[in-house]
């Protein structure tokens, strides 16, 4: 039996000891590579893949564990400590990838008679040795480590200066009306009268949304897009210089198409030819939603010429109250945090068979941090820990970080989910809806985790499948953020415990359809910009001259000058060249959808069976495959299409 999880005692402690762990864990992978390579021929396929796979767990958690403190510990040193932790933990990933040894190890091995996972997993495994570049000569394979471990340091770079650059504006009181009363008595005046409003989400999101003052909206909205200028400019010019010379020096004509090889996409020219697919499909819808929102301003400002972005939050919430009788503030009563993440549990309990139990001593960074253990029956499934709500040096958006690798019989896997929603205090912490469907998105990357977190190798535990599906599986759980059943069963008003009335959810979703067009197009521009800074040569490339070209091409609102979006864009880093992955996985969820459309959203039999076939596999088969296994046929673009054109 796997023990008990315990991941977060490395993430908790003083920094010499995640320092002394985490050298710890390195030490271990390097013993397991050299015992590797000292095995005599012939070898034994089991044990030569189990050293591997323990060796390259061991560096992959520590990787992971440095990652969680980077972006979330409340503790500078710890924070230094974990940079340095990684670039080390990279570093030696680096240098398997490249050893000519441990290549010749896995390629003698005969798995011609082990099972499809273990195959599936050596064949990805000599691929991505091959990609890493193991079979150039020396010199080559010397400045591959060289660039590798520059980029794990400008990658942090990057991301630091978006993490730590929140900024504020100062606003007289009266730009806050029109936002919700909570929203006002949270943000009283200072000693010198003035409100302050930071680019925070929980800040952010309702003051773009709801504040009726344009030019504050302006205000807030040029700040939020000047982040991480001016220090970025020069991280990401180094960023998109260093992965261009490491793509040509593997043989490859840019980054782009070195980043796409190994995802369903398989190349740069598809990926930009998926790109305009879907510019296409959504210009006409795109060209109506801004005709409204333009009709919707000159109704304030009948010489309006065009819709600012700015106006875009603000607008669309007039148009959705006005034209389809839906009032955004109204429901955020039923949106008390508490009662949405418990919803969350219940509905994900339910469907998939699992209890969550409140680990309350468990060693945590923060104390707003909580931690969950899952178990399916008696039987321990894994951990989870919820950290949920913005603070000073955290990630700044939304995403699931992996804390611990599942492996059958070994390890169970452990999670975090790192949100900045708000926090319960004095005044209710009351959400938008959307921020409820970001919820259900990242506890869908977290339960892919989970589920996928017993393989029978760590190497194809989790989301360990192409990277442009593993989106699919938390776009499809957002679907319960928006069904009447789903929603009523825990979006309860949290003075009168009432659900939220059917006929609102209806309203809303109906709601929802509006401005799907321009969102789209949105969604294109940021997918053509990574697409295209990673395609085009660096050399005296300006990537704000791209910007302009591309917004002005994909979206309704022309480029804004001294704003600089792309500094704080940190998907570039991530994602780098791939953000297209959320529209292709989109596509892939929406046909999975379908089957839970025909049989039910809260029947436990299709949510076992999308269990079994799309999340406990993990990376033991191709996605298409696993989607195939799923719907019984191929997926194709018809749910997608009629999910676009409808409303």
């Amino acid at each position: 039996m796997p023990a008990t999880p315990d991941a977060a005692r490395l993430v908790t402690c003083p920094p010499d000891e995640f320092r002394r762990a985490s050298e710890a864990a390195l030490s271990t992978a390097r013993s397991g590579i050299e015992r590797l390579k000292s095995l005599p021929a012939p070898r034994n396929v089991r044990e030569a893949l189990e050293i591997f796979d323990e060796a390259t767990a061991a560096l992959s958690d520590a990787s992971a564990r440095a990652s969680v403190v980077r972006h979330s510990h409340p503790a500078e040193p710890m924070r230094q400590a974990s940079e340095t932790a990684e670039q080390e933990a990279e570093k030696l990933a680096t240098e398997i990838s490249l050893d000519r040894g441990v290549y010749e190890v896995i390629a003698s091995l005969d798995v011609s008679k082990e099972d499809a996972p273990t195959r599936k997993w050596v064949e990805k495994l000599l691929r991505d040795f091959r990609r890493a570049g193991v079979d150039r000569d020396d010199a080559t394979r010397a400045r591959v480590k060289a660039l590798q471990e520059e980029l794990v340091r400008i990658g942090q770079e990057f991301d630091r200066n978006i993490r730590e650059d929140v900024r504020t504006v100062e606003l007289p009181p009266e730009a806050l009306e029109g936002l919700p009363a909570d929203y006002v008595r949270n943000h009283p005046p200072g000693a010198d009268g003035k409100v302050r409003i930071t680019t925070d989400y929980p800040d952010l999101v309702p003051f773009m949304t709801y504040a009726k003052d344009s030019s504050a909206r302006e205000k807030l909205w040029r700040t939020n897009r000047s982040r991480a200028y001016p220090k970025n400019v020069e991280v990401l010019q180094r960023l998109l210089g260093r992965r261009h010379e490491l793509a040509t020096l593997l043989g490859y004509a840019n980054w782009a198409a070195y980043a796409t090889e190994d995802k369903m996409i398989r190349s740069e020219r598809n990926a930009g030819d998926f790109i305009e697919k879907i510019a296409s499909a959504s210009a006409e819808r795109s060209r109506r939603d801004y005709q409204v929102l333009l009709e919707r301003k000159r109704k304030d400002n009948p010489g309006a010429t065009g819709v600012d972005p700015w106006d875009q939050g603000y607008l669309e919430d007039r148009v959705k109250a006005e034209q389809y009788s839906y009032d955004s503030q109204a429901v955020r009563p039923y949106f008390e945090y508490t009662r949405v993440k418990q919803g969350v549990l219940d509905i994900t309990s339910r469907i998939f068979g699992v209890s969550y139990k409140r680990v309350a001593d468990a060693p945590v960074w923060h104390p707003d941090v909580e931690a969950y253990d899952v178990f399916q029956g008696q039987e321990q499934v894994g951990r989870f820990y919820l950290d949920m709500h913005p603070r000073a040096d955290k990630y700044k958006h939304a995403a699931q970080f992996t804390l611990a690798t599942g492996k059958q019989g070994r390890r169970l896997p452990e999670a975090v989910l790192m949100c900045n929603f708000p926090k319960p205090g004095a005044e209710p912490a009351l959400m938008q809806h959307g921020d409820v469907e970001t919820f259900f998105h990242e506890f869908g990357h977290l339960l892919h985790h989970l589920f996928g977190g017993h393989t029978p190798w760590a190497g194809l535990s989790g989301v360990r499948t192409e990277w442009d599906f593993v989106e699919a599986p938390s776009q499809m759980l957002e679907e319960w953020a928006r069904d009447v059943g789903s929603l009523q069963s825990f979006a309860k008003h949290y003075q009168t415990n009432e659900p939220l009335p059917a006929d609102i959810i209806q309203r809303m979703k109906k709601a929802d359809d509006f401005g799907k067009g321009v969102w789209v197009r949105q969604q294109m521009f940021y997918a053509a910009l990574s697409l295209e800074l990673y395609k085009r040569d660096p050399q005296g490339l300006d990537p704000l001259a791209v910007v302009r070209e591309l917004q002005g091409k994909y979206t309704p609102f022309p480029y804004v000058e001294g704003t600089y979006f792309h500094l704080s864009f940190g998907h570039l880093d991530g994602y780098s060249a791939i953000y297209y992955t959320y529209m292709w996985s989109l596509v892939i969820a929406k046909d999975l959808f379908t089957v839970f459309q025909d049989k039910g959203l809260l029947n436990p039999e299709p949510a076992q069976a999308y269990r079994r076939s799309i999340l406990e596999p993990g990376g033991s088969k191709d996605a298409v495959v696993l989607v195939k296994d799923f719907l019984g046929r191929d997926y194709d673009f018809r749910a997608y299409e009629q999910w676009l054109n409808a409303g």
